[in-house]
């Protein structure tokens, strides 16, 4: 293993949201970059799982800048919906990552598989992916979880994505009506960072 800890590290994301969430579990003593300070595009994700999918962002850019490289793939996982829209999560919000448009089909998919959804409990669950990829071609994946429930209509402006319509396990409210902070100690990116904090 390294014994080194990480001194600066590029964030492989360009979702802004996901940018402010990795910084903020970093530890303030890690010097960080973002994938805008090089003007780079993210890689095709063709992986069939979210740590492949993390893997291929990492390496790519880790690649391209000779730079430690941090990566993260997430998504939300809907049960009636057989798990969708799983790795696909962002790509339902079409070319501009419109979430308001993937969380739409969200809804729409509901509908058309039970009308009365709205009477039950949708089981879902976030899941992250995180990947550290260094220069020489080690690296390091973890996955973090956490279960939930669909809620029936969006509510909250914080956070970004899924979360307006997501409720965490043993919450009344969703991840974007949650207190930012609250959210940063339960979440699935939380739980996957956990398992590699000792990096840095």
């Amino acid at each position: 293993m390294l014994k080194k800890k990480i001194e600066k590290i590029l964030i492989g994301t360009n979702n802004i949201g996901k940018l402010k969430e990795i910084k903020d579990l970093l530890p303030k003593s890690v010097t960080i970059f973002s994938t805008k300070d090089f003007k780079l595009k993210s890689p095709n994700e063709n992986g069939k799982s979210f740590i492949q999918n993390s893997i291929i962002k990492a390496k790519f850019f880790s690649k391209k800048t000779q730079m430690t490289c941090l990566a993260d793939d997430s998504g939300l996982e809907i049960d009636i919906l057989n798990r969708q829209p799983g790795i696909f999560s962002a790509r339902w919000g079409g070319k501009n990552n419109d979430f308001n448009k993937a969380i739409l089909k969200v809804y729409n998919k509901l509908y058309k598989k039970d009308k009365n959804w709205k009477d039950k409990k949708i089981r879902a669950r976030f899941i992250c992916a995180l990947t550290i990829y260094w220069p020489g071609g080690k690296k390091i994946s973890s996955l973090g979880k956490i279960e939930g429930s669909i809620a029936v209509k969006k509510k909250g402006n914080n956070g970004f994505g899924y979360d307006p319509i997501f409720i965490p396990k043993n919450s009344k409210i969703t991840f974007g009506q949650m207190n930012p902070k609250r959210k940063y100690k339960i979440d699935h990116r939380f739980k996957a960072f956990k398992k590699i904090k000792k990096f840095f």
